[in-house]
């Protein structure tokens, strides 16, 4: 009985997760290009796994303001450099490597005189995975029922989790093995220091003996 109350959370819990609401912030507009203006968001995902980004960006072009977005990974990876957005933009990747990813946001003041409140309002909502993708085209290429797209989506979230669950034990799995390592390399280094210690004061004794025999003190 307390299974199926936890699978049931679960699956709840999948299912109200598309739900949540998108991040919601302003951008204050500077004049120039500088990486100390740029706002960003960062976000994990798993290498070859699609990601969908979708900014809704107040304001209009030729407004005296231009936002810029920049998406790029810590490994150096670039997915893409819009440049004066407004309204909706999408942006759809598809990630190289196992890393952190960062959603960057800059506002250039561009208008030569004065501007009223110089900022723009932005919604930034990200989807990975079994989120992005676009389930009404499916169901209807497939023509699956409501419920069977539904399922076939909480199916995906699922092996999505199970897939994250096998990479973090891998990464512990290596993080314990290079702990193990290291514990065998020190305590060899402590042994060899040890002898070291005692060969130096064996080696102190034979002189020191030596030495108050050669002046006859011994």
């Amino acid at each position: 009985m307390i299974l199926c109350r936890s699978v049931f959370s679960i699956l709840l819990s999948l299912t109200i997760l598309p739900l949540s609401s998108a991040l919601k912030f302003d951008l204050q507009a500077h004049t120039g290009h500088s990486a100390k203006y740029e706002r960003c968001i960062r976000n994990f995902v798993a290498k070859d796994t699609l990601v969908l980004v979708t900014a809704i960006v107040s304001g209009q072009k030729g407004d005296g303001q231009m936002v810029n977005m920049h998406i790029k990974d810590a490994v150096g990876n670039e997915y893409g450099r819009p440049k004066d957005i407004a309204g909706e933009t999408r942006m759809a990747f598809t990630s190289h490597a196992d890393a952190a990813f960062d959603v960057c946001f800059e506002n250039q003041l561009t208008a030569t005189g004065t501007v009223l409140n110089p900022t723009r309002h932005i919604e930034l909502d990200i989807d990975i995975g079994a989120d992005a993708r676009d389930w009404s085209a499916i169901q209807a290429q497939e023509k699956l029922k409501p419920v069977e797209t539904e399922l076939r989506r909480i199916e995906e979230l699922v092996q999505e989790i199970v897939s994250e669950m096998e990479y973090l034990r891998s990464r512990e799995q290596k993080l314990r093995d290079t702990n193990e390592s290291t514990n065998e390399r020190v305590k060899w280094f402590a042994f060899g220091t040890m002898g070291m210690l005692v060969a130096l004061g064996a080696w102190q004794v034979v002189y020191l003996r030596a030495y108050f025999r050669s002046k006859h003190l011994i």
